[in-house]
Parts: structure tokens; C-alpha cells; sequence
């Protein structure tokens, strides 16, 4: 897959293709869906598949410091955009001066001029150009004027759910990370780089691989998770924190991966949390012994769950 930052990115001579556009923020089902279709069209007119997004958030630059929680980081957006086979992933610096553009001239300079759409997918709640003017409806209008074909997609639901990277959010920030997984299609991944704590984990019999997450990531509710910590190729089961660590009256909100059966130094280097079941709630104990009790039925628990 092609990567490119930026519309002078694309190169020099390509041809026509078909576009989906969005933030595709989880790369969740239903970006899935709509993901796939644009692949499927694409084959269908022996076609290259682009997909276009955007960085940072609309939001924060439309409604600064309104950033959402994020789901996923770009580069792990992309991985997952190309094990759907899309043949180029685009991104578009989100700027004030592309947030002042009107629906005609992003379809004309974007979809057109530099991308060739002969057909764009999009959700049926797309919108885009200046205060969000345009829709499917009009993204129709300028396909008939532009010459592309516009094709606009239910959402996909479940139980009466509709999928969006908003309900995603919302189940993570509640601690339900089985019912993001559900809409995630994979569990809900949290990426950090691994950093030297107070060390108590150690001193407790836990040593525990602490990650300084990037603004805005998407953590689940405080509490104690059965997950795999992502190192390299590896997934290994892992019991993680996410909390204040209260019992010992914490006030930074930190990430922390006791990796079951491996005792390696994994400071300074880039890892990931993948959360599949929420174990308990953060709770405040009155002593360490009795912390330490609970943690060896967490890591029991996790072991079940995990099947390890």
C-alpha cells in the first residue's frame, strides 16, 4: 500500500481510482464495510482504492481543544487500511485553510485534480467542506457535475447499536472494552513506549512495563484488564492497570502491564495493550498485603480468561 502525506504527495501522473473519505477513527466495523466496498469497486472497475483522512482531528482545529479520545494512532490506522487491500492511503493535513474549503472546491482540488475519482464511497452521515456544508446528497450533485459516481452506505448496527467511532469511545471510556471489541472487530489497542516508574510493581512480586500513552488516547475506565502486550511479532497475555494506584494515594492516571511468565527489561522500547476483558474496578485497599492477595487473583483470572 502507498502511503502519502499530503495531495503533492500523490504521484506524478496517476490515474483514475476510487475514493472513500473520512477520519476513520478505530477503523472500526463499519469503516470496515465501507473500506471494503470502495476495494470491491475498484476491482470491479480494475481500479486502484484510495482512502483519504485526515490529521490531526477536524475537531481540534474547528473547536480547539475539543479533541476527541483517540482510537487508534495514524500509522496503526494505516496498518489496518491495508490489510484491506487498499492500494493508497492518503492524508490530508487538516488545516484552517482546508476547513474553510467549500464543498465544490474540495471535490474539484482533492476528489479531481489530484486523486481522479471516477466513484467515491462514503458513509450516508458524510459531510464535509466548510462548517460541514456539504453531504451525500451534494457530494451526488458535484459527482454529476465532475463526472464520479457516488455510491453513499448505510451504517451497520447490531442489536439496535449503530457502529461509530463515538459508541466505540463511549464503551472504552466505560470500561466495557468486550463491547468495543465487538465493534472494533479486534480488541481496542492503547501504544506507548515504555518508561521507568517508582518500581513498586517490582518490589510487590509485579513488575510492571508502564506506558507513556500520546495526548488523546482512548484509555478504558480505571480498573484492571486481562490483555496481551504487543512487543515486536509477539502477543503476550498480560494483566493491566489503568489508574491512580490509590492504595497508594497516586495522582497520575498511568498505564501498567504485568506481562504473565516473561521477565525481560522492556524499557525504552515501542508497545502496545491490546484490552479483552475487564477484570474490576480500581479500588483503594487498606494495606499491601491485601493488594497483593487481590493481584494474584487478577493474574489467576487472567490466566482463565486468556486460556494461559
Amino acid at each position: 500500500m502507498q502511503r502519502w502525506r499530503g495531495l503533492e504527495a500523490v504521484p506524478t501522473g496517476w490515474g483514475r481510482s476510487v475514493v472513500t473519505v473520512g477520519v476513520f477513527d478505530g477503523v472500526h466495523r463499519g469503516h470496515q464495510k465501507l473500506i471494503g466496498r470502495a476495494v470491491e469497486r475498484g476491482r470491479e472497475r480494475g481500479l486502484p482504492a484510495v482512502l483519504v483522512t485526515f490529521d490531526p482531528h477536524p475537531a481540534e482545529v474547528v473547536r480547539p481543544g475539543s479533541h476527541p479520545a483517540r482510537l487508534t494512532s495514524l500509522p496503526r490506522r494505516a496498518d489496518l487500511v491495508a490489510e484491506l487491500d487498499v492500494d493508497a492511503f492518503c492524508v490530508l493535513p487538516f488545516t484552517p485553510e482546508l476547513a474553510r474549503t467549500e464543498p465544490p472546491e474540495f471535490a474539484h482540488e482533492v476528489l479531481v485534480e489530484r486523486l481522479h475519482a471516477a466513484d467515491v464511497v462514503v458513509g450516508r452521515n458524510f459531510r464535509f467542506g466548510h462548517r460541514a456544508a456539504g453531504d451525500v446528497a451534494e457530494l451526488t450533485r458535484l459527482g454529476e457535475r465532475f463526472g464520479f459516481g457516488v455510491e453513499g452506505l448505510d451504517l451497520i448496527t447490531d442489536d439496535g447499536v449503530t457502529f461509530s467511532s463515538t459508541y466505540v469511545r463511549s464503551c472504552i471510556d466505560a470500561g466495557d472494552v468486550e463491547a468495543a471489541a465487538a465493534a472494533l472487530g479486534r480488541p481496542h489497542r492503547v501504544e506507548g513506549v515504555v518508561v521507568h516508574g517508582d518500581r513498586r510493581g517490582h518490589a510487590l512480586g509485579f513488575p510492571t512495563a508502564n506506558l507513556s500513552t500520546v495526548p488523546y488516547t482512548a484509555l478504558p475506565a480505571d480498573g484492571v484488564y486481562a490483555g496481551r502486550f504487543a512487543i515486536g511479532e509477539r502477543l503476550l497475555p498480560a494483566a493491566v492497570s489503568v489508574g491512580t494506584n490509590p492504595t497508594f494515594s497516586g495522582r497520575v492516571r498511568t498505564v501498567e502491564a504485568y506481562v504473565l511468565d516473561v521477565d525481560e527489561d522492556f524499557y525504552g522500547f515501542e508497545v502496545a495493550v491490546d484490552f479483552v476483558h475487564r477484570l474490576r474496578g480500581q479500588e483503594r485497599f487498606a494495606d499491601v498485603d491485601a493488594l497483593v492477595a487481590q493481584m494474584h487473583r487478577d493474574v489467576a483470572r487472567t490466566r482463565e480468561l486468556l486460556g494461559v
